[in-house]
């Protein structure tokens, strides 16, 4: 299993777009199945987009990521950071 540690100077689209050249395929062949999933149209411009304005919505990114056999995960930080209150 391969875990992705979130760089803080990377963004949602760069992350993603990282994750499909490691999977060798494309944004278009990922949308071409989230539409036969899903039964509706998903143009890989519209994502495009989305991501470079950042309005992509949180869903919309879980079902890339399912695409490519990955999913998020959220972590407690350890106890020894600093704590923000």
């Amino acid at each position: 299993m391969s875990r992705l540690n979130y760089n803080i100077e990377m963004d949602v689209k760069s992350e993603v777009k990282s994750l499909i050249a490691k999977k060798a395929t494309t944004l278009k062949e990922i949308c071409e199945k989230l539409s036969i999933e899903k039964n509706e149209i998903v143009i890989p411009n519209n994502i495009t987009n989305k991501f470079r304005r950042k309005t992509i919505k949180f869903e919309e990114v879980q079902d890339i990521l399912r695409m490519l056999d990955y999913h998020i995960e959220f972590i407690e930080n350890s106890k020894n950071s600093q704590k923000l209150c």
